[in-house]
């Protein structure tokens, strides 16, 4: 069975810096989470994740469609904050979304809402471009109101970022029904994927397990390959 393949799309970047406040950008914030994101389904789970940007780079909506598209990407998550005074978290997909989609969305939208005691203000419906031009099922998440002193508040605790990562990691994985990778190590160092034949079989970050884990599929693999995660 092929890998599964998620692209995360943080908003925004580069000269568009998104919703403002309280000296916090939107663009930063975003980035920031995608990347936990990444970094968590890659260790944790046996699935293919590429991110739309992994840095202060400029995207139009159209080009992040585009490489959703080309690359086949069986889900997209678009991650922003949002702004204009309100407070909480909500969701979107195109109005013209089907069934998969919205189990999609619903998913997703609970397991942010366990991680977050706000407001929640719904699954909603709105026509935006990343949405509208994905070919795979898509969601759109706002992640509380930075323009809102108390949710600016909340945006600025790493721990807090933290928790709207896990959200989303913990909806995929309900809604894909992943199953985590036997054997993995945490580290502060470089984390690695080792890959048979096209299958993780672990993600290491100390260089003994490592080289461990590749010995034991030597002579035996077509192909052993390293990914590096971070």
């Amino acid at each position: 069975m092929s890998q599964i393949k998620i692209m995360l799309d943080p908003g925004h970047g580069g000269k568009d810096p998104g919703a403002v406040g309280y000296g916090l950008k939107e663009k930063d914030i975003v980035l920031a989470i995608a990347r936990d994101m990444r970094h968590s389904l890659l260790q944790e789970f046996d699935v293919q994740v590429r991110m739309t940007r992994n840095s202060d780079v400029f995207l139009t909506l159209e080009e992040r469609a585009r490489l959703a598209n080309a690359w086949g990407a069986d889900y997209f998550l678009s991650i922003h904050v949002n702004g204009s005074g309100g407070t909480g978290f909500e969701s979107y997909i195109h109005p013209n979304a089907q069934q998969k989609t919205i189990q999609f969305q619903q998913t997703i939208h609970s397991r942010i809402m366990a991680q977050l005691n706000v407001r929640d203000r719904g699954m909603k419906k709105g026509n935006f471009a990343v949405l509208r031009l994905t070919k795979m099922p898509a969601i759109l998440t706002e992640n509380l109101f930075i323009d809102n002193k108390e949710d600016a508040r909340m945006l600025a605790d790493a721990k807090v970022l933290k928790k709207i990562a896990v959200g989303h990691v913990n909806g995929l994985e309900r809604l894909l029904k992943l199953s985590k990778v036997k054997e993995q190590v945490a580290s502060t160092s470089s984390l690695y994927r080792v890959l048979v034949n096209g299958k993780q079989v672990g993600a290491f970050g100390e260089k003994d397990n490592l080289l461990s884990k590749v010995g034991q599929h030597l002579g035996t693999a077509s192909r052993i390959e390293l990914e590096q995660v971070n």
